[in-house]
């Protein structure tokens, strides 16, 4: 009887996953981010972070690990055990577009990482400058298709959604414009407000500074509907752009492949209930971030739905980071 009691108690050991044993988390988490101090999905990693810090009467720590496409955060966590308490933050541009932009690599983040919960999805504003003489998004396509290829458009990179969103409106009305990538997004706004680009896309957080300086002009929100931030701003398929034209992009948390359930149960719920709290809602609000509760497998829905619309652009062009 004592040797099947010990076997029994052995197998449970075995059968029941690493990170599952015991109360999670029983040790301090690090959440590693692609994304540079400052910026606005570590602000809001970090209020997520101190709020699962109380829950969970841990530490949270946040790594920053910007640069390299997202590759210098993804190689820093890939090789993390699966327990839940390493975890990363990444956009829907790092699952979806990133297969797509290195082919040679051969990488498939979905096929690395899994979605453990989601954070926030933003829009993006189509800006001009201030004294553009375009009022509407039917003088701009109107302007591209008089002069192909010499409107210009800016983004904060090859393969971002500036860039991408871009493409996927040259692709809806059939103009051709000329990209031009910056490094900085702060020299990004600077060109498109002294003219020197024709116009982008940008978030609230990340162009506000040239808008309020009245630098910038906002042409439309490529947003089904219009947001409560800019009231008087119309959609862009109101100022005579294509019809359901959208451009955002969404942030989430994700783990080594293999998390065990319950783990990765607790820290959806408990994500899905930080974000949900009324001071980062009222954060939220400030930059038109949208909160999202969804659940991993929806997640990858949406991943796998923008995954194709960014394989069509990335092919239309053969644009490519390898």
């Amino acid at each position: 009887m004592r040797r099947r009691h010990l076997l029994t108690l052995l197998a449970a050991t075995f059968a029941a996953p690493a990170g599952a044993q015991g109360d999670y988390p029983a040790r301090p988490v690090t959440i590693v981010t692609a994304f540079a101090a400052g910026s606005g999905p570590d602000a809001v990693l970090r209020l997520v972070a101190e709020k699962l810090g109380r829950a969970w009467n841990q530490r949270v720590l946040v790594d920053n690990k910007p640069g390299g496409g997202g590759f210098i955060a993804i190689d820093t966590v890939k090789r993390a055990p699966a327990d839940g308490y390493t975890l990363l933050q990444l956009d829907s541009e790092h699952l979806a577009a990133l297969p797509h932009l290195y082919k040679s690599r051969g990488f498939r983040t979905l096929d690395t990482f899994e979605p453990a919960a989601a954070l926030f999805r933003t829009p993006f504003m189509v800006a001009v400058a201030a004294d553009s003489k375009w009022k509407t998004m039917a003088d701009l396509s109107a302007a591209a298709k008089a002069a192909p290829g010499r409107v210009s458009f800016g983004s904060w990179g090859v393969g971002s959604p500036g860039h991408l969103g871009a493409e996927q409106l040259e692709m809806a009305t059939g103009i051709e414009m000329q990209h031009v990538p910056f490094r900085e997004v702060s020299q990004l706004f600077t060109s498109v407000g002294t003219g020197d680009v024709s116009w982008s896309f940008g978030s609230i957080p990340s162009s506000q500074g040239a808008y309020k300086a009245g630098k910038l002009r906002y042409l439309a929100v490529a947003a089904a509907r219009r947001i409560p931030q800019l009231p008087d701003v119309p959609t862009v398929a109101e100022a005579g752009g294509p019809a359901g034209f959208e451009v955002n992009s969404f942030v989430v948390l994700v783990a080594p492949k293999g998390l065990p359930a319950p783990v990765r149960a607790r820290i959806n719920a408990d994500v899905a209930k930080a974000v949900a709290e009324p001071d980062i809602r009222a954060r939220f609000d400030t930059f038109a971030f949208e909160p999202l509760a969804w659940s991993p497998e929806e997640i990858v829905r949406q991943a796998e739905a923008k995954s194709r619309v960014y394989e069509a652009l990335v092919q239309r062009k053969n644009i490519s980071l390898d």
